[in-house]
């Protein structure tokens, strides 16, 4: 039987506080003679080369050492998302690169180590360029300079890079699509609610469950996102999805998840067996 590694972080038996989709996907690459294994990426035990693929799913602890998972991930051979794109999507400096190549994006600031911040007269957001979920990210009114510029000191004392954004109010009311795409191909839709609106220790880890509910996707939405995906640096990729909100003049970016997103697979019956089929087709 083929042999898939499919690499989470650390937790009390890979329970839903850790990846409510892991088992599903367990359960999905069984039915297709594929002998799945949840491993901890920063486990020494760990033979990866008993495995004939390596699948990133729920490592959302790589933000405490991203170079020490950008050299795990750049020693596996077989590796999904492949390793280019694990180094592109890990810092959100991507979004200028995204920016550059004609595609909407929040308006975004990088306020490197070493930079000064400068804030917008508005409501913002400050969060860490190398972050996972709402973690570690604030929103401020426009009088609250003083706030947010100790947020960005303790971000630059920590030896990371910080982003600016003005807060969308558009989430209040319609929420941020999550788009998630299988194989290349748009699978499902999740409205998440505003997250920066309570106390980080209440956000559920990444997100809080209950501001999360499956989508009709807006037409207009799945377009945009598409045309992002169909960048030749993302072809082939396993899975991806794509976060916009609502702008303006349309959708834009606010972050496009290609590393460890949450594919939120328990809110589409089809969606761990189609997951589970591109993983087979890639191990030939």
């Amino acid at each position: 039987m083929r042999r898939v590694a499919v690499a989470t972080s650390a937790g009390d038996d890979f329970d839903e506080e850790i990846d409510p989709d892991a088992q599903l996907l367990l359960n999905a690459l069984a039915d297709v003679d594929i002998d799945a294994t949840l491993c901890v990426w920063d486990d020494a035990s760990v033979s990866w080369s008993d495995y004939e693929l390596v699948v990133i799913r729920s490592t959302w602890d790589y933000t405490k050492d991203r170079s020490g998972f950008l050299e795990w991930a750049r020693s596996l051979p077989t590796l999904c998302n492949p390793y280019s794109i694990i180094e592109y999507s890990t810092d959100k400096h991507y979004l200028l690169d995204l920016e550059s190549r004609g595609h909407r994006i929040i308006p975004t600031s990088f306020c490197d180590v070493g930079e000064r911040p400068v804030f917008p007269d508005s409501k913002f957001v400050v969060k860490p360029t190398v972050g996972a979920g709402s973690m570690d990210a604030d929103k401020y009114d426009a009088g609250e300079h003083a706030s947010a510029a100790a947020h960005v000191a303790r971000l630059h004392d920590s030896g990371r890079d910080a982003m600016i954004q003005p807060y969308v109010a558009s989430v209040d009311e319609v929420g941020e699509r999550g788009l998630v795409f299988i194989d290349g191909v748009f699978s499902h839709a999740i409205r998440k609610g505003a997250m920066l609106h309570v106390d980080q220790l209440d956000r559920h880890s990444l997100f809080r469950l209950e501001q999360l509910s499956l989508a009709d996707a807006e037409p207009d939405a799945v377009t945009f996102a598409a045309s992002v995906m169909s960048e030749p640096l993302f072809h082939g990729l396993l899975y991806a999805r794509v976060d916009v909100v609502q702008v303006s003049d349309g959708w834009a970016i606010m972050e496009l998840e290609l590393v460890e997103p949450s594919l939120f697979l328990s809110f589409n019956a089809e969606a761990p067996a189609h997951l589970a089929s591109a993983i087979s087709e890639r191990l030939g």
